[in-house]
């Protein structure tokens, strides 16, 4: 990775021989390996056994968690808030283990549909709750720096599952709460 970037510096009309430069093509390799970390990590490890049985029906959500991840068109970082809501059938969830499984995904190359689904998808999966919900609000570099350059524009995108798609109150109460 070092010797790549060593070279795009070069395309670039740098040298990256001084001083300036000298240590960054290790400092972004070492950058580029934590923001990209979520892909030596699986869903069982993340997860680590934190499932406990609850007989408990009312919505559990953990809103406003910081999300950094990149652009996979750009590698240029979108950031935001995931928010996510379900409602237990048999298992909760130990409420940390949520940020990591954001965490997982977001150090990934991304576009937030995507991330979205595989957050809800490994809710889903995990818990086999009655419902499960992620609302995603982000700025996109590539959209603030390059392009359209719109730096207060965001995205939100939403994923239901189970009763959060199928009956509109449940969806409802999961909207009005992560605003509130």
């Amino acid at each position: 990775m070092r010797n790549a970037l060593a070279t795009v510096l070069k395309l670039l009309g740098e040298d990256p021989k001084r001083p300036g430069l000298r240590k960054t093509p290790e400092r972004w390799e070492k950058a580029m390996q934590f923001l990209t970390s979520g892909y030596g990590q699986n869903l069982k490890e993340v997860v680590n056994g934190a499932l406990f049985p609850t007989d408990t029906d009312g919505m559990v959500i953990v809103k406003d968690i910081e999300c950094y991840s990149l652009c996979e068109h750009h590698l240029l970082p979108f950031v935001g808030k995931v928010h996510v809501g379900y409602i237990p059938s048999e298992k909760a969830i130990g409420l940390s283990k949520i940020a990591r499984i954001v965490d997982m995904f977001a150090r990934r190359l991304q576009t937030q549909e995507r991330l979205g689904q595989q957050i809800c998808d490994a809710l889903q999966d995990v818990l086999k709750p009655k419902g499960v919900g992620v609302v995603i609000e982000a700025n996109h570099f590539c959209m603030m720096m390059r392009g359209v350059e719109k730096q207060h524009s965001t995205a939100v995108t939403s994923f239901v599952r189970g009763s959060f798609r199928r009956d509109a109150r449940t969806r409802e109460e999961f909207l009005r709460l992560i605003r509130g």
